[in-house]
C-alpha cells in the first residue's frame, strides 16, 4: 500500500515555472514506477509524464516535452514534476499515481495502468 501527497501548485503566470513534489509512504516506493497525470475541468484525466522505478527512463505527453521533467530520489521517497515555460493551458489539478508493475522499467501512460493516486495539487497559469 501506497499513500501519495502532491504539494508545489499554486498561481503563476505564463512563461513562469512549478516545482511539483509527490511524497510517498511506505518502504516500497522506489519499487513503483511513477507518474503524474493532470484533469482540467470538463475534460478527462490525461498523462504528462512518468519514471521507471530506477529513474532510467522516463517519458512525456508531447504537450509537455522540453518544458516539463519528472525526476525521483528514492531515498526521499519522492518524485518531482519542474514545469517551465507554463502555459494556460497547463491550469489543471495535477496528481502523482504509483504504477503497481513494480521493478518495471516499462513506462504506462494510462490512468487504469496505475493502482495508487494523490489528492492532488491545483496548478493555475494565468495569461
Amino acid at each position: 500500500q501506497v499513500q501519495l501527497v502532491e504539494s508545489g501548485g499554486g498561481l503563476v503566470q505564463a512563461g513562469g515555472s512549478l516545482r511539483l513534489s509527490c511524497v510517498a509512504s511506505g518502504r516500497t516506493f522506489s519499487s513503483y514506477p511513477m507518474g503524474w497525470f493532470r484533469q482540467a475541468p470538463g475534460k478527462e484525466r490525461e498523462f504528462v509524464a512518468a519514471i521507471s522505478w530506477n529513474g532510467g527512463s522516463t517519458s512525456y505527453a508531447n504537450s509537455v516535452k522540453g518544458r516539463f521533467t519528472i525526476s525521483r530520489d528514492n531515498a526521499k521517497n519522492t518524485v518531482y514534476l519542474q514545469m517551465n515555460s507554463l502555459k494556460p493551458d497547463d491550469t489543471a489539478v495535477y496528481h502523482c499515481a504509483a504504477d503497481g508493475l513494480t521493478y518495471s522499467n516499462m513506462i504506462r501512460t494510462r490512468p487504469t495502468s496505475y493502482d495508487y493516486w494523490g489528492q492532488g495539487t491545483r496548478v493555475t497559469v494565468s495569461s
